[in-house]
């Protein structure tokens, strides 16, 4: 009973991991761009909500959906005003302007908050626990698990059932010819990022909540992510979440045999599965 509690937590753990992935996802299923300042960016996202909860008293749930069309508006501008203008064939320009992002918003955030530890309360429902039988679970993990499912169920509704979907599947195949349909490709790609900052607002929420967390704490988040979003295949949003839950499952496994290995054994099993499947699990194409 005690391995099934383990691998259950693990599962839980991978909702965390898979929310930070769907964004990452996300913009690179559209726009082939690896935002390497991704990590950076949820950290960011903390630290607004702690300011609205802190400022305010506000619910820290409230306070997220108040901090989404601020995360959205700044995807939307850093795309639109400097991403765009990296975009091309050569995948060099993105990955280093992305890279000074993150240096600066790590600075930035440094000199703004210091390099004390935050975490954003939520009070008794931080150690509030549903039983079943002789296991017990987090409601806050549980939360976290059923918000990844959602987030990758909307996503995929917006992808597959809208006009903006539609125009996110043209432009990914060919911007070019896209273009020459009325759709405008830098604008397209600026909605995409503003999406993708929604998702980082929500995976913000959880990550602050579950974990106290730095201006330094960033790039180690982005590991998580883009070993979620390899794992599950490039550009899967459902391989992501299921990416996601086998580094969770790995890491809670690893963490039970000797807690020297939780992180050793997330990133062993990120290895073995590009050794058995190179292109992931569910490359693009399989959604």
């Amino acid at each position: 009973m005690i391995w099934v509690d383990t691998i259950i937590q693990g599962i839980l753990l991978g909702g965390l991991y898979a929310l930070f992935a769907a964004g990452l996802s996300l913009v690179f299923g559209i726009m082939r761009l690896v935002n390497l300042a991704h990590g950076d960016l949820i950290i960011l996202a903390s630290y607004l909500i702690l300011i609205l909860v802190t400022a305010t008293g506000m619910n820290p749930f409230v306070a997220a959906i108040v901090a989404a069309p601020v995360l959205f508006a700044l995807g939307w501008l850093l795309q639109r005003f400097v991403l765009n203008r990296t975009l091309g064939d050569d995948i060099l320009p993105p990955l280093l302007v992305t890279f000074g992002l993150s240096i600066v918003l790590q600075n930035a955030l440094l000199e703004g908050f210091s390099a004390d530890s935050q975490r954003i309360s939520l009070g008794a429902l931080e150690t509030a626990s549903v039983s079943v039988g002789s296991l017990s679970f987090g409601v806050i993990p549980l939360l976290t698990f059923a918000s990844a499912i959602g987030v990758i169920l909307g996503l995929n509704q917006l992808f597959y059932r809208t006009g903006i979907g539609r125009a996110f599947r043209a432009t990914s195949d060919d911007a070019t010819t896209a273009s020459l349909m009325g759709i405008r490709p830098n604008r397209v790609f600026a909605t995409a990022t503003g999406i993708a900052m929604i998702v980082v607002t929500i995976s913000a929420l959880y990550l602050g909540t579950r974990a106290n967390f730095d201006p330094s704490i960033g790039p180690a988040r982005l590991i998580y992510a883009f070993e979620a979003v390899i794992i599950g295949g490039l550009g899967s949003l459902w391989g992501t979440l299921a990416g996601g839950v086998i580094i969770g499952v790995a890491q809670t496994l690893g963490a039970a045999i000797n807690p020297e290995w939780q992180i050793l054994a997330g990133h062993v099993a990120f290895l073995v599965v590009l050794l058995v499947r190179p292109r992931g699990l569910f490359p693009r194409g399989n959604d």
